[in-house]
């Protein structure tokens, strides 16, 4: 079978600046950020996100079995909702983020680019005699994302996540071209960024690390039930529930706006008060520039630091906003 191109067929629109690291194989923009997120911000446009993977699980188990594998309540999961799930290692590590939908016979799940194939590999080693047919179907679907307000008509037969955010379309790829020529305009990936930024929306391999736990991140509720049956990494979740709390929290960050530059991810937080030789109390996730609020960011700080402490990104002054209670 012919493999897709790494890069998305929407890179050949006017203005377009291809999008570099994770996000490589999209664009980044279109030649106006702040357009691009205004356009979304009022419902309007698209965001081209084809370099997400998609895998599906198909036959009479995928629900019940999905049920053993994710952190989400998923065993009676109705058709047409959406909902997010995690995978986690036996520590209660994050290891994979899925955004789910049921179509009522097959589950979708878009994914972080990369990722599928280890998740594929993890799925299908735990098939044992359940009735699933686990597929990679990045070749033949691209996920495509309307905002929230969006009235765009979604083309008939395309699988669809609805969520609070906006919906998230299964398009076929082949209608890549033809679906942005009836729905533009497009808008990149640094403006849709800056919109879950804002959202204080975690995301795999940027707000996580190889010892991130699903509380540091607020995703207890949204993408992990804490009333369901076992699975791999549950007493972590359970134990910090209900006996601890953990080690670091989201934050969300307002950058002091007169630097040129963003602090990147992994750029070291600290204490204003103690300068660039205090001691690094966590780091910037990701950052972007907002076209309302100005620079912004997440970060991963220790549970310990004060709410209101003044902090220092790099260089960079920050303000903090609390996500995850301490």
């Amino acid at each position: 079978m012919q493999r897709h191109s790494t890069h998305s067929p929407l890179l050949s629109l006017p203005g377009a600046v291809p999008a570099e690291g994770r996000d490589e194989g999209v664009a980044a923009h279109y030649g106006d950020l702040f357009r691009e997120q205004r356009t979304l911000a009022a419902g309007e446009g698209f965001v081209d996100l084809s370099h997400r993977g998609v895998v599906t699980v198909s036959g009479d188990d995928r629900l019940s079995w999905l049920h053993l594998l994710l952190t989400q309540h998923v065993s009676e999961l109705p058709a047409g909702q959406a909902t997010e799930a995690l995978i986690l290692s036996a520590n209660g590590h994050i290891e994979h983020a899925l955004y789910l939908v049921d179509d009522g016979e097959t589950v979708w799940a878009h994914v972080e680019p990369g990722t599928r194939e280890e998740l594929i590999a993890y799925l299908e080693s735990m098939k044992f005699f359940y009735r699933v047919e686990v597929a990679d179907r990045t070749d033949d679907f691209a996920v495509v994302h309307l905002p929230a307000g969006s009235i765009a008509e979604v083309p008939k037969g395309v699988v669809v996540r609805e969520t609070p955010h906006g919906r998230d379309l299964f398009l076929p790829r082949g209608d890549l071209e033809s679906f942005a020529a009836d729905h533009g305009p497009a808008a990149g990936m640094l403006a849709y960024e800056a919109l879950r930024i804002e959202a204080h929306r975690p995301r795999l391999g940027f707000e996580t690390d190889h010892r991130t736990i699903p509380h540091e991140l607020g995703w207890i509720g949204s993408a992990v039930h804490l009333q369901k049956g076992c699975y791999r990494g549950q007493e972590t979740v359970a134990r910090v529930h209900n006996l601890g709390k953990p080690p670091r929290r989201l934050v969300f960050l307002h950058l002091d706006g007169s630097e040129v530059h963003l602090p990147g991810h992994g750029t070291p937080i600290r204490l204003a008060a103690d300068g660039a030789d205090g001691r690094q109390l966590g780091f910037i996730t990701t950052s972007g520039r907002h076209h309302e609020l100005g620079p912004i960011a997440l970060a991963l700080v220790k549970r310990n630091v004060p709410v209101d402490a003044e902090l220092m990104a790099g260089d960079t002054a920050a303000a903090q906003e609390t996500v995850v209670e301490p």
